[in-house]
């Protein structure tokens, strides 16, 4: 196999063009054109991910290409939206390799398949600097029915998909802490695989857009992403510590550290959905998340008041002083 670099467009039509859908016209246009089906609205979101910022040197070419896209359909999973495609910038560093590219294509294509969320378009570019990536994906709702972030209600269910905190631990394991020995390896990779390939729950999106009042993804840590929801809707909220869900790994590793609960609560990339939800609609929300496989927690109530949201454990209370995370 030749190692020889492509030109753009030979490069665009060997790795790209087979993963485009119908609307991206091969890949041979300006444009993709999209007719969004009759009577739904337009969910569209985007976020760029940035080597050593988002993603480490030597991390896997497919799973960059799978964190790239996973990260934007969690984002219309919460809105309730299905995926309908996506578009592509990519910035090559100057050293990329056909065989790195080969890898990150493959990679993105089993996500678009996973994701139902096929390629549309984009634009390839030499970077001076850093590998850097973003990706614009589009999904659409019926008219009037994109979960916001902004109305939450009192009274309201504070509910979690998934686990929490894997993903923040799976990468503190690249540090090799102490308390890693307490993990067998099949646990360690497990956390690992959760900061590596980000798992968005589009197969949920249905029922947080019949079910939530307010609804968003959990991409920055759980105390920060939650006080913000809560802090848009002009409400406040109480948490059961105890009840926020760990996976076996991340629980072996509090018990071995108890300061990592505050990494856990804190620490970013888990991509579950943090929602909130009327107690009558609790029951049908939670069958539905059991018949995708996805687990549902409750761990907590939406209360009013403007201040941060209370994490409780016992009868101490506290609330974090650390928001989400920021570029800025």
């Amino acid at each position: 196999m030749s190692t020889q670099r492509p030109g753009e467009d030979s490069l665009i039509a060997r790795f790209f063009a087979p993963l485009a859908a119908e609307g991206g016209l091969g890949l041979k246009d300006d444009a993709a054109c999209l007719s969004p089906t009759p009577g739904h609205d337009l969910v569209l979101t985007t976020d760029a991910l940035v080597e050593t910022v988002h993603f480490l040197p030597g991390d896997p070419a497919g799973t960059i290409a799978r964190k790239a896209l996973g990260v934007n359909v969690s984002d219309l999973a919460a809105k309730g939206a299905d995926p309908k495609g996506f578009l592509l910038s990519l910035a090559l560093p100057e050293d990329w390799t056909v065989g790195w590219l080969e890898a990150f294509a493959t990679g993105l294509g089993e996500a678009a398949r996973d994701f139902s969320c096929p390629l549309l378009g984009g634009d390839t570019v030499k970077a001076r600097g850093a590998l850097t990536l973003s990706v614009t994906a589009i999904g659409e709702v019926p008219a009037g029915r994109m979960v916001r972030r902004t109305t939450a209600r009192p009274g309201d269910l504070i509910c979690v998909t998934g686990t929490i905190g894997d993903a923040a631990l799976g990468l503190r394991l690249r540090s090799s802490p102490f308390w890693a020995t307490a993990l067998s390896p099949a646990e360690r990779d497990f956390l690992a695989d959760r900061y590596l390939n980000p798992r968005p729950r589009h197969r949920l999106a249905h029922a947080i857009r019949d079910n939530a009042h307010a609804a968003m993804d959990v991409s920055d840590g759980l105390a920060g992403d939650l006080a913000k929801m809560l802090r848009v809707s002009g409400v406040s909220g109480i948490v059961e510590t105890g009840d926020v869900p760990l996976s076996g790994a991340a629980r072996k590793a509090v018990d071995a550290d108890p300061d990592l609960l505050d990494r856990v609560m804190t620490g970013g990339d888990d991509y579950e959905i943090l929602c909130t939800v009327p107690e009558r609609n609790l029951d049908r929300l939670r069958k539905e998340a059991d018949t995708v496989g996805i687990g549902l927690s409750v761990i907590g109530r939406v209360v009013p008041g403007s201040d941060p949201p209370v994490f409780r454990t016992g009868g101490i209370e506290r609330r974090y002083d650390v928001g989400s995370f920021s570029h800025f």
